[in-house]
């Protein structure tokens, strides 16, 4: 159980995808400017990275390694993801339109998330068992949701700000994001 904890901890807040490792920076700048789009691009990523951590998993043990092809896992994790991603597409235009029209180009791109493939490829190269890989995938989504819901909070107030003329849009929008992931860098370290 501990080992469990210790992999939510380090998913969620020390190795947080998009501060510490920079994945999915693309959805991160994109879809950050709501916290309701962010929390929308959030929670399907969180399906769509729990589900692949679990199908990849499964992939890669029961059907690449049996046959001997470990060196298709990229291509095989891009197919299993691009699966889940049409699934989600086609649940959110029929039963959630706003979201669906919201999220955009942004939702496709899920498909070529690094974030989620990502998760798929760490769960491999740590050798953890199916249950860890998903509690990975589960907590590398859900702090990929809390980094995009917290700037999404910053970017809502930075529409109140009035910047320098140099740092106005993009800049700012990046300066903002570089400090929050110096935020994030004080959970190096953390243990339990």
């Amino acid at each position: 159980m501990a080992k469990i904890l210790l992999i939510m901890l380090a998913a969620i807040l020390t190795e947080n995808f998009i501060f510490s490792k920079f994945y999915g920076i693309c959805p991160f700048l994109g879809v950050s400017d709501k916290p309701s789009t962010a929390l929308g691009m959030g929670m399907s990523v969180t399906f769509v990275m729990t589900l692949a951590s679990a199908a990849t998993y499964l992939v890669y043990y029961y059907v690449l390694v049996p046959l001997g092809l470990e060196y298709l896992k990229t291509v095989a994790f891009i197919l299993v993801i691009a699966a889940l991603v049409q699934f989600i597409e086609m649940f959110l235009r029929r039963y959630v339109e706003s979201l669906y029209s919201a999220l955009g180009i942004y939702l496709p791109l899920i498909t070529t998330n690094c974030a989620v493939l990502g998760a798929a490829l760490t769960n491999i190269q740590n050798g953890y068992t199916f249950v860890e890989s998903v509690v990975f995938g589960f907590s590398a989504a859900i702090g990929f949701t809390l980094a995009i819901l917290i700037f999404a909070g910053v970017r809502e107030r930075m529409k109140f700000c009035d910047p320098p003329k140099c740092f106005k849009g993009f800049p700012l929008i990046l300066l903002a994001a570089g400090l929050l992931a110096m935020a994030f860098s004080g959970f190096t370290g953390l243990s339990i």
